[in-house]
């Protein structure tokens, strides 16, 4: 084994770590180089856990002796359904639990008793193995991120040499440095999309924070909340309540994602979104195509609530589209990333006025104007009404149905 192509590989983990590689190609960086190294490398996998609102960490692969179906796996609660017989029967389970930084097992040798997932990798050919855990400080610790959990495997006779083992103690916490690194970088990331919103979250990530930094833009704003949302919340219990919230949000936000729109905000049972175009006839087309989904969306659900037994209700909708300022408001210890500006009151007035017009969904008249006039007809008028603290009567239109 050659000690400088050992130094090589520290060197080389250390550089990618502080230009920001992803997980993959650490990984994968790292081993070939190892391999290169003189280390009898088969098989890696590190994991390490993550903050999101759906995931709990996520697993990366790699194999020198095999084509593999995957290289990253996402993974849910360790602890629940399905996963937690096979979590408590794993190596990592146990080096977690006993406070132990390392196990390595002679495959070769028969030492398998225990796991079966030892059983497997022999029966495949392997070795070796050899399961690391690098612990990270209390302070360190980000939710459940707080270690990085790593196995290496070899298929050479004889398993690992005392010099490989040596080495891979060596740099295999640099490659958790590394990976932590871009982990923290990704949970980031989701966290200010799962809380902002795509667009904001990635315009705060590029360094938007300033209070008082907007910018006027034009969109359509969509500003949606749920029929008889109050009468629900007191008399349904209160352990269906946020399920129920929880159903009609799905619906909203995936229908607005699945057409390019942007959620800005969660208010109880009302959703602030915006889509924005160069062309505001495109946004206009990606609004329709998201209320055309979300309705879809709501009898599906619908049909599945009232199968259950369950609470269901529908969606009211207001569409507008005007110049609004889109940035950070608030003070200097708190902010928020939204629009602001008439034409988000004028579409939440309009949202409001779906109940008075007995229509689900209700369109300003400057959205079907900025329509090519060719499919302006599939939004009929509802007529004209006042809108609180608007100065002008406004001419509101709804779906036709029939014609799309």
């Amino acid at each position: 084994m050659d000690d400088k192509r050992i130094n090589e590989v520290a060197d080389w983990v250390i550089a990618r770590g502080l230009a920001g590689g992803d997980e993959v190609s650490l990984l994968h960086g790292f081993c070939e180089r190892c391999v290169a190294a003189g280390i009898g490398l088969t098989r890696g996998v590190i994991i390490i856990d993550t903050l999101h609102p759906v995931y709990e960490g996520r697993a990366f692969f790699w194999a020198g002796d095999k084509q593999l179906e995957t290289i990253v796996s996402e993974y849910g609660p360790s602890e629940e359904g399905d996963n937690v017989e096979g979590w408590h029967r794993s190596p990592f389970y146990y080096l977690l639990q006993s406070g132990e930084s390392e196990m390595r097992r002679r495959l070769e040798a028969g030492e398998t008793e225990g796991f079966n997932v030892l059983d497997e990798l022999r029966s495949e050919g392997q070795t070796d193995y050899l399961a690391l855990i690098q612990r990270f400080d209390r302070e360190a610790a980000i939710g459940e991120m707080d270690c990085f959990l790593s196995r290496w495997l070899t298929a050479r006779p004889g398993g690992f040499s005392n010099e490989e083992l040596a080495a891979l103690r060596r740099l295999v916490p640099m490659l958790g440095l590394a990976v932590k690194s871009a982990s923290l970088a990704r949970v980031a990331e989701s966290l200010v999309e799962a809380y902002l919103g795509r667009d904001a979250g990635r315009r705060v990530l590029q360094g938007k924070m300033s209070r008082g930094i907007v910018e006027k833009i034009n969109a359509v704003i969509w500003f949606s909340d749920m029929q008889g949302y109050t009468a629900l919340s007191e008399t349904i219990e209160s352990n269906q309540l946020i399920p129920l919230l929880d159903d009609y949000a799905e619906a909203v936000i995936s229908a607005v994602h699945g057409a390019g729109g942007d959620v800005l905000k969660l208010m109880a049972d009302g959703v602030l979104a915006i889509f924005t175009a160069e062309d505001p006839a495109t946004a206009c087309r990606a609004a329709l195509r998201a209320e055309a989904d979300l309705r879809s969306r709501l009898r599906e659900l619908n049909e599945r609530r009232a199968s259950a037994g369950h609470p269901f209700s529908s969606i009211y909708l207001g569409l507008h589209i005007g110049d609004v300022f889109y940035g950070n408001i608030g003070s200097k210890d708190r902010l928020d990333f939204t629009v602001v500006g008439q034409a988000v009151n004028e579409a939440s007035r309009i949202a409001t006025m779906c109940r008075s017009a007995d229509r689900d969904v209700l369109f300003s008249s400057e959205f079907r104007a900025s329509l090519p006039e060719a499919e302006r007809p599939v939004l009929v008028s509802v007529g004209r009404y006042a809108l609180r603290g608007v100065a002008r009567m406004q001419e509101l239109f709804t779906r036709d149905r029939d014609l799309g």
